[in-house]
């Protein structure tokens, strides 16, 4: 068994509130490389509070590559009073990506004959000229495994270790069914908030839920604003 002696703690966070996330009826964004609001901003600062006062310290520090989960993963690091710090940026972690729905209001691309099409396609479905969530799912799943799961310079250093990757809601529900091996549902149906953190371990016995979806850093912000699937 060659995961005998090591574990990989991944602690998953989704960015914090983007200028994309409180336009209404867009099926935005997915495109749009949007910053973050002043609320994502201390949703990020908030966090990383959070995890300060947890004593956690991570080993490893990942990023998508677009600019909202790299200014969450910035702001959580002030919060965690870590200077200095450096951080891997990664596109194999960005958002799905449909360039033709890019700033289109949503009646606009979920036809009634869209939306029959994806519900019968499901994870396999491709919008325009996107990928569907069976791509995005594959590309980031590649990514762990390449990165952590079979990585031989991993292997050769037993132990236990945090991992941070901030993400996207999209591509995170597609990693979280990776994962779980859950029915195709979860994908549609999984609330992920800003600035949430969902944790897994990877170990001898595979892989291990730990925590989903847990915001309590931000309750003080007020009401989370949620994005809504396309599916």
């Amino acid at each position: 068994m060659k995961h005998k002696n090591i574990e990989f703690q991944f602690f998953f966070i989704r960015h914090g509130e983007s200028e994309s996330n409180i336009v209404t009826g867009l099926a935005a964004a997915k495109n749009y490389d949007a910053p973050m609001t002043k609320r994502g901003h201390n949703q990020a600062l908030a966090l990383g509070k959070r995890l300060n006062k947890s004593g956690i310290i991570f080993d490893r520090i990942y990023s998508s590559s677009l600019t909202r989960a790299i200014q969450t993963t910035e702001g959580m690091l002030a919060g965690m009073n870590y200077n200095n710090i450096k951080f891997a940026k990664k596109i194999e972690i960005i958002e799905q990506q449909i360039p033709m729905w890019g700033g289109k209001k949503l009646e606009e691309v979920m036809t009634p004959e869209i939306k029959i099409l994806s519900g019968d396609k499901g994870k396999w479905f491709q919008p325009a000229d996107g990928e569907s969530l069976r791509q995005v799912e594959r590309r980031a799943s590649n990514w762990i495994e390449d990165e952590f799961i079979d990585n031989k310079k991993w292997l050769k250093n037993p132990g236990s270790y945090k991992i941070a990757i901030i993400s996207h809601g999209m591509t995170m529900r597609c990693i979280f069914h990776y994962i779980t091996g859950c029915d195709t549902n979860i994908i549609a149906k999984s609330q992920i908030l800003n600035c949430s953190i969902s944790r897994f371990n990877f170990g001898p016995n595979g892989w291990e839920i730990i925590s989903f979806n847990d915001s309590y850093h931000t309750n003080q912000l007020g009401d989370a604003v949620t994005d809504r699937v396309i599916a």
